[in-house]
């Protein structure tokens, strides 16, 4: 059973477009891709990209701290240049530096200051962790720095002269995958964090490493595109060497492929120092490796195309978190259609009818936001306490579906020891920001994974790698689209006592949902 190609056809690859990285020499170009949307993009991307000073542009920083009316203006103004915005899921196994690149990438891009950076130091030195200053610009919170472990999903933004991002610093360790995986719901595209030191690479990528659980459900929640930051290369055990560079790479290539990433068009391999920043914001210098001559992170990041995005569908916004400040706030990422102050949404599956009263963009106030942006959004007619994380915020036109059961095709990944997958079994079912128990009631039929075929025989139960045909329940009623429609709404994976046994898509919904 070639489960390879099974995983490649079902890993739900939400572009279904050739919109690859393609790595060349001296230029680091994007590759035409036939959109049917090209309002999010710039007419310069096309084009051979110059990328000498990716820093944030000083005028927009300054205007951050003017009055409000000025700030829309400003937000307004950048909305016309049509900056692409790009959100970025930092991925990999503990301890891998995921924290510290993300705060070096913050650092170099003129986020952070050299006072805030010399304050961490200090702390950090007073916990006896000297190397971990740079991971407190993205780790905030006391648990996170006395334990070194990133918790819940760290946000932060930052910009170069093409491109807006939002960094989602995900949790490597396997106690928090629940919140690793909410951050690559929202991600465009995954830094996949390998530390290149002696024995952590081979530490996180055996079984039950989280390198290999953390691509399988990059690939499943929607995040087409990859860069494999080699990390830690300047740590002596490794000093820079292109045999561990080239080991890691060939050793892990293999799993991409198999987890559904076409390694030439998708993915890209770079090596960096997120302790010292080598090959982040500018090329690693020949005299620290001579044998590097691909592009450093920000060029890297710069030439990734953008998957393409409905402006004119209807209005979806999966809520992620809520809280009250002047009424009642909503926090969530776009997934198609754009909101503008004034306007009447619904809250599913609660069917409750809202007005907008005000959007903000990356802190700032803006009055109008498309398709792929994280937004605030202050609405009035709700209550806080109403809304609860994986509610939708809907088009009153066109309202997402509301099911209690609906029919999905599976892929089975990894059963727990002795366990048979038939009608009966229980899991915990992630889709988009939903996280429900469920019950699969019915097997209907299993897919011959060569062939893509149904199989005549009657299907009882079902082992691993098989790919199944089921119908599904929950418990209370949840928001979720077909995966031909909406694939972000649309793709899931299944978990049982802390580990993903399924990943699948939604293929059919009950008849007259609403």
């Amino acid at each position: 059973m070639d489960i390879e190609e099974e995983i490649s056809s079902l890993q739900l690859d939400s572009a279904g477009v050739n919109n690859g990285l393609s790595k060349q020499e001296e230029n680091f170009r994007t590759e035409e891709v036939d959109k049917w949307d090209n309002t999010d993009k710039d007419p310069k991307d096309n084009t051979a990209l110059n990328y000498e000073k990716p820093h944030v542009d000083s005028k927009v920083e300054k205007a951050t701290e003017v009055s409000a009316p000025q700030v829309v203006g400003v937000v307004e103004e950048m909305e016309d240049k049509k900056k692409r915005h790009l959100n970025v899921v930092f991925i990999g196994h503990v301890d891998a530096g995921k924290s510290t690149t993300g705060g070096q990438i913050l650092f170099l891009s003129g986020q952070v200051d050299e006072r805030t950076i010399q304050k961490y130091e200090k702390e950090a030195k007073d916990k006896s962790r000297e190397s971990w200053y740079m991971a407190y610009i993205m780790d905030t919170n006391e648990e996170e720095r006395v334990k070194g472990k990133t918790v819940e999903v760290g946000r932060a933004h930052f910009e170069t002269e093409t491109s807006r991002f939002t960094i989602l610093d995900a949790p490597g360790h396997k106690s928090y995958v629940p919140n690793m995986i909410s951050g690559a719901s929202q991600a465009d595209i995954g830094v996949l964090v390998i530390s290149a030191r002696k024995g952590e690479f081979e530490t996180g990528y055996e079984r039950g490493g989280q390198t290999r659980e953390h691509v399988q459900l990059a690939k499943t929640l929607g995040v087409a595109k990859l860069l494999v930051v080699v990390n830690k290369m300047d740590d002596p055990t490794v000093n820079w060497s292109k045999q561990r560079y080239d080991e890691i790479e060939s050793k892990t290539t293999p799993f991409l492929k198999s987890s559904g990433y076409n390694v030439k068009k998708d993915v890209l391999f770079l090596p960096i120092s997120g302790l010292i920043g080598s090959n982040i914001k500018s090329r690693v210098d020949k005299s620290v490796c001579s044998w590097w001559g691909g592009p450093c992170l920000f060029d890297a990041l710069d030439a990734v195309e953008v998957p393409p995005r409905d402006p004119k569908g209807p209005f979806r916004m999966p809520i992620i978190d809520k809280f009250k400040d002047m009424g009642t706030v909503v926090m969530g990422k776009v997934e198609s259609g754009t909101v503008t102050e004034g306007d009447s949404l619904l809250v599913m599956p609660n069917k409750t009818q809202v007005k907008v009263v005000a959007v903000y963009m990356d802190e700032n106030k803006t009055r109008r936001a498309g398709p792929g942006e994280n937004l605030r959004i202050r609405l009035s007619g709700i209550d806080d306490e109403d809304i609860l994380a994986g509610f939708v915020l809907s088009s009153v036109a066109k309202p997402i579906a509301a099911v209690m059961e609906f029919v999905a095709q599976l892929q089975i990944l990894e059963l727990l020891e002795n366990a048979i997958f038939t009608a009966g079994y229980k899991a915990v079912l992630h889709i988009h920001s939903v996280v429900e128990e469920c019950e699969i009631v019915e097997l209907r039929q299993q897919i011959d994974p060569k062939t893509k075929k149904p199989l005549k025989k009657k299907v009882l139960f079902v082992k691993n790698g098989a790919v199944v045909v089921c119908r599904i329940q929950v418990n209370s009623s949840i928001c979720i689209e077909k995966f031909q429609d909406f694939p972000q709404l649309g793709r899931f994976t299944l978990r049982t006592e802390g580990k993903t046994i399924a990943v699948g898509k939604v293929t059919d919904l009950p008849s007259g949902s609403s």
